[in-house]
């Protein structure tokens, strides 16, 4: 008896799959540090790479294009907290990512994942869509936005795109969270190339971690068990004015959920001039107030 034959192996869909592979194949480059490396999206025709922060936490890196061409990229942009960072190499005319609007993304879809796992050059995999919204990645670094599909990434897939059915770039593949890929959205990624990425900020405040009652832990959902207990308020600073005082235990910013971790990467990642809000205990009696940071010289 002869097997039936699958729709998506043949005729136009094969066709259309090949073509969308090639295209993605085509736009990864491989990105290599001295502390290892990983994969890049060309976002633009003219040597725009968008690749993770953790790929390139310093000022340079090379870049190995599709047909082989190395180059010595400069590292133009960083947002740590997104995950994200952009590099500069002297070329011009390769192919290039179209960008796709990534709020438009539903859970369900189709997606192809590409990039250079464990070295092997232009792997493409597909799946689908799981879940929109914040994720934490294996570091424990806590996305507030990404993207979680089923496609399989390794090491060397960060940096490469997560593309639709179409081949447009949805996100950008950063890590692995229990199994389940997770890309950081292409809307971010044109936020980080405009400029909006998260200015130099100072609150006033100097802290340390300590450990909270489980009871406390639990009722403020802290699940790392833990707060940030201000140890100095500087004179004059955005914080003495909101009226935060050293003994107070800092639980949640701007609404944050997760405990420790997650307040301090908020704090990593305030605005000059944005209204934070703080919440905090005093004594043990739960408080909240406003405060808004300041530019850093």
């Amino acid at each position: 008896m002869t097997a039936p034959t699958l729709p998506f192996t043949t005729g136009v869909f094969a066709e259309a799959s090949e073509e969308l592979a090639a295209h993605l194949r085509s736009v990864v480059v491989a990105v290599r540090t001295g502390a290892g490396g990983g994969s890049g999206t060309l976002w633009s025709a003219d040597g725009l790479v968008v690749t993770n922060h953790h790929v390139v936490p310093g000022e340079t890196a090379e870049v190995v294009l599709g047909d082989g061409r190395a180059f010595a990229g400069r590292v133009v942009s960083h947002d740590p907290g997104r995950d994200l960072a952009a590099i500069r190499i002297p070329v011009s005319g390769v192919p290039s990512a179209k960008p796709a609007d990534s709020d438009g993304v539903r859970v369900g879809q189709l997606v192809f994942a590409a990039g250079h796992p464990w070295g092997e050059r232009g792997v493409v995999t597909a799946g689908i869509v799981l879940a929109k919204g914040p994720a934490t990645v294996e570091n424990q670094t806590p996305l507030d936005d990404a993207i979680q599909a089923d496609v399989r990434l390794a090491p060397g897939n960060s940096g490469g795109p997560l593309a639709d059915a179409e081949g447009r770039v949805i996100g950008i593949n950063s890590m692995i969270a229990g199994g389940i890929a997770v890309a950081v959205p292409s809307n971010a990624v044109e936020r980080l190339l405009a400029g909006e990425v998260p200015g130099r900020a100072f609150l006033g405040i100097e802290g340390r971690p300590i450990p909270l009652p489980p009871a406390v832990a639990a009722s403020f959902e802290a699940v790392d068990g833990a707060g940030l207990l201000v140890t100095e308020v500087a004179a004059a600073s955005p914080a003495e004015r909101a009226g935060l005082l050293p003994g107070d235990i800092l639980l949640r910013v701007d609404g944050a959920h997760g405990g420790l971790r997650r307040a301090t990467r908020k704090l990593e990642r305030l605005r000059p001039g944005a209204p934070t809000r703080l919440e905090f205990l005093r004594g043990w009696s739960f408080r909240e107030t406003e405060a808004t940071p300041v530019a850093r010289d």
